[in-house]
């Protein structure tokens, strides 16, 4: 187990807006970052990250917290594994206290399995540098192909024994369970036998944004035709091809840093091009580049260069991914090499300032590109000049933005010698098209979600909708000041304020008189004392418990309460709790959102008048819903009810709310 000192060390270290920059693009906005949510497919930033306060909101996904959570929460550790991915970030010595082997039981499957990984690199990482095979066979290869001792290290290149099973001896060796091995791919299980999966390989480890081990990929050294070239892990619970990029861990500060990302083929690519100087470089691992893969470059910058090989399947493949790019609504170019030429061999006979300059001189918009490879095999051919601009037209149709739209086709008409009302025409035709066929797919998904056709007898799917949509909209004027209590006590609870409060007194005459007086205390006496008269409980059971915790940190800390070390200690449900409402105001700052219904003063207002507000709302609210409840209880009346009691309940609770209404200076209607 990790020691408290070094848990300590992290939090009072790490920096929320450092660690989360890692993975998610962010900009300024006010105090704060905002940018696009690493949770959820968008397109409008909705993450917001709060430096002073030191969390993060996730308003897509309703995911929140500190900098732990974030990072459990994106790359699924456990609670001290992200704590070491922190500390290593950090340089913070970690410290750890001897864990038992029931503790040790207790890892996850998941962790298992990164665990295993994580061996599985570092054993085929001792096998090229610590045996003389692995030095003649698989250091010799990456040497051959003109990688650096330096480079070699950086992406943990290795070697598998061209042995039927000496990683998974090994691993067992070292009590790692045949299970994971087995689920992580890295061993191959049949009947009684088991097979290590990349035998006879030099290996490359895929590796997360946050640089776990997910997967790898192996090549073969020898001629055997039978055997594939490269072979991957395969699909696991925590290796999915499709939403994965080689060299991402590597590449995204520089991705971020460039604001363009160059999408590469292979892993000889990427590792060719990162020697090279050329850093924001990554690869879709010899897939097919998939809508998940682009989103992961999507938080880091909008602008993709695509680089493929000069050869006819090269340019074929750029073409395939230039729609997805477009529909996730990013800017794309791209580049292709001389004739023979791919990334990896033109870097290796390029200096870095030539490899910059050719990529610079011979991007292309993908009109361009589009245009210059497919023009050739038209020629004069009008049948085919005309497909070819249905399919430029097609891609343009991909984009969201209008007036990139506009600039698209008038480029277009201008290549291509066609006019721009007749490409207009062209791509209104294909926007109805596409939007027809979205009509009947959301159909049939709200049919298959209801279970029922729309001809059911309760009613048609879009009757379901907008009355989901009706009710999701309508706000609780209760939970909604509930929040305001919290966030009241975890902004301002340790300050001092001033209030006027009623004091009964005796005059000369012996009369006793209520007058206000000034009373000092600090603010979360003051909501307790209040919420205490009242004898008021917190209608929502997670807000209730937050606000007894707070009450008793403050009770018990003081001065010394800080709302950092508050967070630390709270529970994963309660934080998810307090970082929502501590960070509810930025999403109207992100939606230019108007509240509705609540009528709480601004908190430009004193603190002690603010307090007093909310307080005074809740209260009023209560009372407001009580007396519907008393209105209800009178309509369905039986003999066993006293009319005249419930009506008298009534009129004492209408004057109590008139009574806060004018303390409140509003009029109850």
């Amino acid at each position: 187990m990790i020691s408290r000192e070094t848990i300590d060390a992290v939090y009072e270290t790490a920096r929320v807006e450092e660690v989360i920059g890692d993975f998610v693009q962010l900009k300024r906005a006010g105090s704060n970052f905002k940018g696009l949510s690493p949770f959820s497919d968008e397109r409008t930033p909705s993450f917001m990250v709060s430096p002073a306060k030191q969390i993060w909101k996730d308003f897509s996904s309703s995911k929140g917290g500190n900098v732990v959570a974030f990072i459990m929460e994106h790359e699924h550790f456990s609670y001290p594994d992200a704590i070491k991915y922190l500390a290593k970030k950090y340089g913070i010595e970690i410290v750890e206290t001897e864990q038992t082997d029931e503790q040790k039981e207790q890892a996850s499957e998941r962790e298992s399995m990164y665990l295993v990984s994580e061996f599985a690199n570092a054993f085929f990482q001792d096998q090229m540098h610590k045996t003389e095979l692995g030095k003649a066979i698989g250091l010799s290869y990456f040497k051959e192909r003109g990688f650096t001792d330096e480079t070699i290290k950086k992406f943990q290149l290795g070697y598998s024994p061209d042995q039927w099973d000496a990683f998974t001896k090994a691993a067992i060796a070292k009590q790692y369970q045949l299970k994971y091995l087995e689920a992580t791919g890295l061993t191959i299980v049949k009947e009684h036998k088991q097979f290590d999966r990349f035998k006879g390989r030099v290996m490359f480890p895929i590796h997360s944004m946050s640089g776990r081990v997910l997967g790898f990929g192996g090549r073969i050294l020898t001629n055997d035709k039978k055997a594939a070239k490269y072979l991957n892990s395969p699909e696991s619970d925590i290796y999915h091809k499709s939403k994965v990029l080689y060299g991402i861990y590597y590449a995204k500060q520089s991705i971020a840093k460039e604001d363009n990302c160059f999408l590469v083929e292979g892993y000889t690519d990427v590792i060719q091009f990162h020697q090279s100087g050329i850093l924001n470089t990554v690869s879709s691992s010899g897939t097919a580049l998939t809508s998940d893969q682009i989103r992961l470059i999507n938080r880091l910058t909008q602008n993709i260069t695509v680089l493929f090989d000069g050869d006819a399947a090269g340019l074929r493949a750029a073409t395939r991914g230039i729609d997805l790019i477009l529909e996730q609504g990013m800017n794309v170019r791209v580049c292709t090499f001389p004739e023979g030429d791919d990334p990896d061999s033109f870097a290796k006979k390029n200096s870095e300032e030539s490899i910059k300059q050719y990529l610079l001189d011979n991007a292309q918009d993908f009109i361009r590109f589009k245009a210059n490879l497919l023009q050739e095999e038209a020629k004069n051919d009008p049948i085919k000049k005309a497909e070819l601009i249905r399919d430029m037209v097609g891609s343009i149709a991909k984009i969201a933005d209008p007036i990139k739209r506009e600039v698209y086709v008038k480029e277009c008409a201008g290549i291509m010698d066609i006019s721009e009302n007749v490409l207009f025409a062209t791509l209104a035709q294909l926007d109805a098209a596409n939007k027809t066929q979205k009509r009947k797919e959301e159909k049939r998904a709200l049919q298959r979600k209801g279970g029922q056709s729309s001809h059911s007898d309760s009613g048609s799917p879009l009757t379901a909708v907008q009355h989901d949509a009706t009710t999701s909209k309508k706000i609780d004027p209760v939970f909604e000041l509930e929040n305001k209590v919290i966030e009241i006590l975890l902004l301002y609870g340790n300050e001092e304020i001033t209030y006027k409060d009623a004091v009964y007194k005796t005059n000369d005459e012996g009369e006793v008189i209520m007058e206000d007086e000034d009373v000092s205390a600090k603010v979360y006496e003051k909501i307790f004392l209040d919420l205490q008269m009242d004898e008021i409980r917190f209608m929502n059971p997670n807000l209730g418990d937050l606000y007894s915790v707070l009450i008793n940190a403050y009770a018990e800390k003081g001065e010394g309460f800080k709302i950092e070390l508050f967070l630390q200690e709270l529970t994963p449900e309660l934080i998810q709790t307090a970082t929502h409402i501590l960070m509810h105001d930025e999403k109207y700052k992100l939606d230019d959102w108007k509240r509705k219904e609540i009528h709480v003063k601004q908190k430009e207002m004193s603190v002690a008048d603010y307090v007093s507000d909310v307080v005074l709302n809740l209260r009023r609210q209560l009372i407001y819903n009580l007396i519907n409840d008393k209105m209800e209880t009178i309509k369905v009346a039986d003999e066993t009810i006293d009319r005249m009691e419930v009506v008298s309940e009534i009129m004492d609770y209408q004057n109590l709310q008139a009574v806060l209404s004018k303390k409140l200076k509003r009029v109850v209607l």
